[in-house]
């Protein structure tokens, strides 16, 4: 399975804000990450919606974790995110296999994509990520690494 764009940067998200206490902004995850702030935006749009962030406007306001990150499956966010999981289209329920009647690869397939869905449901966010340390932005050209600003 290769993970689509908005997925990646959905959990580059998540992953961001659960490793640094409070708030932060779209501008602040884009940069670290070194990705668009249009795309961060409409990531954040549909983790708000989809209730794993919460995104709070005016001064002092950003975005932060809607719920602990021991309470957010990774699985989950993938699913959601992912438009097809399926390792072939046979494996789908709208199969048009032409060899399907003598074909036992579609279920060889169809139990590997369930192993690896059941693995990541089980995995939380805070299995990745320690909540509140911080991140290290290993892009830094010249000398240490810096952590993530906290501002």
């Amino acid at each position: 399975m290769r993970l689509d764009l908005q997925t990646d940067y959905a959990l580059r998200t998540l992953i961001f804000l659960a490793g640094r206490p409070g708030r932060a902004s779209i501008a602040q995850v884009a940069g670290f990450f070194a990705i668009s702030k249009d795309h961060v935006a409409k990531v954040v749009q549909r983790l708000a919606r989809l209730e794993y962030v919460r995104s709070i406007r005016g001064i002092g306001g950003g975005i932060e974790l809607a719920r602990p990150a021991e309470e957010i499956s990774v699985g989950e966010v993938v699913v959601a995110f992912e438009r097809n999981m399926h390792l072939l289209d046979c494996v789908g329920p709208d199969s048009s296999c032409v060899i399907h009647r003598g074909c036992k690869l579609r279920h060889v397939l169809a139990e590997a994509e369930r192993i690896q869905t059941d693995y990541l449901c089980g995995v939380r966010l805070s299995d990745v990520v320690q909540p509140g340390a911080q991140l290290v932005d290993l892009g830094v050209q010249a000398g240490a690494p810096k952590a993530i600003a906290n501002n």
